[in-house]
């Protein structure tokens, strides 16, 4: 069973690659044996990365900058990823955005901008159709499956309990829950069972991993008022959302499409 879980000459395309969970989520792959095309904005931070990964792990890892929200730069990403590997057999769909402006993304509903909004859309999830689209199209053409894991959030499948965020903070900033953030993660869950079975005569498996609030930088209030919503009585570290991700990157989830992976301490539970 453990060679189920092996990765050993697969390619794995992970977006958001230099966020918390993402940079977690890459180290996990290329340990598994994945070759790795980190993918994010910062060219250099990228570069130094995939070295990284290749000293540490003895797999090819390249770095490619590149916006999920535009759709001529996600192609070029694609085609950088496989002329550089040779093909794409894993897509860990992982880019979001809280925004360029904080206060403005943290702004109250009955203010919120519609440009606020689409901004965070574009990416969150016109970014996750964008880069779908075109891993999906060259799986395809592999002709081989593949899996797809796509990031969603505890906020995309149940409200936020608003109170938790009175005295809360976020890198010196009052925060809160945006309904912008829940309404683009919800989305990819219904992505997700959509290309599932849209993309099951190709072999392509396709599933959701939905994380619960994971520690980067909140308050010790935050902290505090969250762990007590959670029933093992904590937030999660970044690290404990990589076991998830390989599980259904790897054969060990071979008969799994169009679940929902939820990371979260038990939140939903209660």
């Amino acid at each position: 069973m453990i060679e189920a879980f092996s990765l050993k000459g697969k390619t794995a395309f992970v977006t958001g690659a230099m966020g918390i969970i993402g940079q977690k989520v890459c180290a996990g792959l290329a340990e598994a044996g994945a070759n790795i095309a980190a993918v994010d904005l910062d060219q250099v931070v990228l570069g130094k990365f995939a070295e990284q990964l290749q000293a540490k792990y003895a797999v090819k890892a390249i770095g490619i900058a590149g916006d999920v929200s535009s759709p001529e730069q996600v192609v070029s990403m694609v085609e950088q990823a496989v002329e550089a590997l040779g093909a794409i057999h894993i897509l860990h769909n992982n880019a979001a955005s809280k925004s360029s402006n904080l206060e403005e993304f943290f702004a109250p509903f009955e203010e919120y901008s519609l440009e606020q909004w689409r901004e965070v859309m574009s990416v969150n999830l016109d970014g996750m159709f964008l880069v779908a689209k075109e891993v999906g199209k060259q799986m395809i053409k592999q002709g081989s499956g593949g899996a797809i894991i796509q990031t969603a959030s505890i906020y995309g499948i149940m409200a936020p309990d608003h109170r938790i965020y009175e005295g809360s903070f976020y890198m010196g900033m009052p925060i809160t829950s945006p309904a912008v953030y829940a309404a683009s993660k919800g989305g990819v869950v219904a992505l997700t069972r959509y290309l599932a079975t849209y993309w099951s005569k190709h072999g392509i498996r396709v599933n959701t991993i939905t994380p619960g609030g994971v520690n980067s930088g909140q308050n010790d209030e935050f902290v505090q008022n969250y762990s007590n919503r959670i029933p093992l009585g904590r937030m999660a570290e970044a690290d404990e959302m990589v076991g998830a991700v390989l599980y259904l990157a790897s054969d060990a989830s071979r008969y799994v499409t169009g679940h929902n992976l939820i990371v979260d301490g038990g939140l939903n539970a209660w």
